[in-house]
């Protein structure tokens, strides 16, 4: 079957669709029904199952003759090491440390705090809390104490496991006196720690509540998988919220388990054994999904790369990866390969590397510009398909179905809805609006197995961010539209979509254009205030390495190409030349921060910043334009 017939099938009968999928996961007890809309619009998938995470995702490949197959790779060119880790090797690790858990009082319901470098070790501790049926909550290694802090109140952990240290270029970050910066100041305390100590940097433990990694799991009995109902959640993740507290996304066992299963062959074409690369982070999304979760339960071989695309120790690094553990299917986020752009133009580095094992390159977390992925296209001489989802979601909105079917590449656009998510573009009132023009993209409710059913302790929250709107639809943030072919264009987050003198005009179809000139390394454009036209569009651009044209040329010429492709409605004439640009660590620029700081405004500092410095560097361009004064 083709990709029309596939959808098609989910749309005719999704009861029947999600139950067919749901056949490739080993139930405790199977369910007897897929959706359960007793509470809708509050919708729950397989709520009448049994089942175990970890099972399914470490012992079943056991049993089922995978034992001495390599599950996970790690490559640390940070610290100069490379180990491999076989299913037969993980089952005992993970039943060890679950095994420590549970003598020490973790038992199913119960939440745990993970705060980890990029080492197998933060894996197996995501594993052994499923294998527990306890809750985790991964906060991103070297997050700041009070937004630790923050987390610890809101998922009251029974214990936190971290690891002593993280490993950056050029630096150590420290992660106990965090951590105990964090409990101090909590309200909440756990009732023990757990810490990874890394020979980078040994932690002092305090008595009684710090227990080393190792010496904890000596003497206890393994533990076994524990049966956990289907909305059972496997997991919180705090994605950072738009004003305030963070929000708790709340991840369900059993459409979590069938979801992901049913992706890494549909979406990544992968089969069992080959080798799936997500270059991310265990505190982002993609690192619970790609990194963890949806290889191992479908029986790849997963890598776990402690590096930098840049750096570590150059531009070559991820081709390196590729060659060296023969991946199959590689994904990251499209500012990894600006960043790889912008050091290698040319893409000199590849040529020493053989990645003729690729099948295909898959990039999301942010818009990916047609200029990158031209670039990776011919550099890399493999397809690149562009997909969008979010921390919400769990895994792809819209996507290339490469294993169902390769569908031609439309550069700018992530493809086309997959099934379980009926998209539509709907204008300020919640009415469809017409192929190819421009409104908030909402998904029909109910939204798919596996996707957030709520947030934590916070049900209120959850319907009024998003399902109170569009009444019937879930509300995504995003703004794009729909071709005649019902290709998807992410355009923006609807906050980005900004208005010039009463034209609504998309930041990222300028961020495009800005992308096209063949200098412009990375880029972005934001709104800023205006007295005579409402809003006006800024540009911020950083130029690739070696560039020796002058800044006012360049200058000159973006702001020609804006007017040539957009034309004067969008009134482009700001235009600043910038280092870099400030990110989140997944690579998200901070475009709402850069809007503040533009317009003079009190902000806070965001928590998932990956260098707050770069703000003083952004306000010190803005100045000579009369801007953050």
């Amino acid at each position: 079957m083709g990709y029309k017939d596939v959808y098609q099938t989910w749309q005719n009968d999704p009861e029947g669709f999600w139950m067919d999928q749901a056949q490739a996961i080993d139930w405790v007890t199977p369910p007897k029904k897929a959706l359960d809309d007793s509470k809708a619009p509050l919708y729950r998938w397989f709520t009448d199952a049994e089942v175990n995470t970890c099972y399914n995702a470490v012992d079943r490949h056991v049993e089922n003759g995978r034992g001495d197959q390599t599950a996970i790779i790690y490559d640390s060119p940070i610290t100069d090491t490379k180990s491999k880790i076989t299913y037969a090797e993980l089952q005992t690790r993970v039943a060890s440390l679950a095994g420590a858990l549970r003598a020490k009082g973790v038992a199913k319901g119960d939440r745990v705090i993970i705060y980890m470098p990029m080492v197998p070790e933060a894996l197996e501790a995501m594993l052994a809390c499923a294998r527990l049926g306890a809750i985790h909550s991964v906060v991103f290694g070297g997050f700041a104490a009070s937004e630790l802090a923050v987390r610890i109140d809101d998922a009251t952990p029974k214990a936190i496991i971290a690891g002593s240290c993280g490993v950056e270029p050029g630096r150590i970050v420290k992660y106990k006196p965090l951590l105990d910066g964090a409990i101090e100041q909590a309200k909440h305390k756990p009732e023990f720690c757990i810490i990874f100590q890394r020979e980078q940097e040994t932690a002092d433990l305090i008595a009684g509540r710090d227990f080393d990694w190792h010496a904890v799991q000596k003497d206890v009995a393994p533990a076994e998988c524990v049966p956990v109902k289907g909305d059972h959640p496997a997991y919180i993740l705090y994605t950072s919220g738009t004003t305030g507290a963070p929000k708790g996304v709340v991840r369900p066992t059993a459409g979590h388990l069938v979801a992901l299963n049913w992706t890494m062959k549909n979406i990544y074409n992968v089969d069992p054994g080959d080798v799936f690369w997500a270059a991310s982070d265990v505190g982002w999304v993609v690192g619970h999904s790609y990194i963890c979760y949806a290889p191992l339960i479908h029986g790849n071989t997963t890598v776990v790369f402690e590096g930098k695309p840049i750096g570590t120790p150059d531009a070559g690094t991820f081709w390196r990866v590729i060659e060296e553990h023969n991946v199959r299917s590689f994904f990251t986020a499209p500012t990894a390969f600006r960043a790889i752009k912008r050091e290698d133009p040319k893409g000199e580095m590849i040529k020493n590397y053989d990645i003729s094992c690729l099948r295909a390159l898959y990039l999301a977390g942010e818009r990916a510009d047609p200029d990158t992925i031209e670039w990776a296209q011919k550099i890399m001489g493999v397809p690149v398909y562009d997909h969008w989802w979010q921390t919400e979601t769990g895994y792809t909105i819209a996507g290339n179905p490469a294993g169902i079917e390769a569908l031609p590449v439309k550069i700018g656009s992530p493809t086309v809805a997959m099934p379980g998510y009926d998209v539509q573009i709907l204008d300020e009132g919640g009415n469809p609006m017409p192929a190819g023009e421009l409104g908030a993209i909402a998904v029909k409710l109910p939204l798919p197995p596996g996707t957030l059913p709520t947030l934590w302790n916070a049900e209120d929250r959850f319907v009024k961010s998003y399902l109170t709107t569009f009444p019937g639809y879930y509300e995504t943030g995003d703004a794009g539209i729909i071709d005649e072919d019902g290709y998807l264009y992410i355009m923006a987050r609807t906050d980005d979509v900004i208005n010039v003198a009463g034209h609504r005009l998309s930041t990222g179809a300028m961020e495009e254009i800005l992308a096209s000139h063949p200098e412009v390394g990375e880029c972005a454009v934001i709104g800023v205030a205006d007295e005579l036209k409402g809003q006006l569009p800024m540009g911020f651009v950083c130029l690739n390495n070696g560039c020796t044209i002058p800044e006012d040329q360049i200058k000159a010429e973006i702001i020609k190409l804006v007017r040539d492709k957009i034309g004067p409605v969008a009134a482009f004439k700001l235009v600043a030349v910038v280092d870099r640009l400030p990110k989140t660590r997944s690579g998200k620029i901070l475009r709402a921060t850069m809007v503040k700081i533009a317009g003079s405004e009190d902000f806070k500092m965001p928590a998932t910043i990956d260098d707050p410095a770069i703000l003083d560097e952004i306000r010190a361009a803005l100045k000579p334009m009369g801007y953050a004064k």
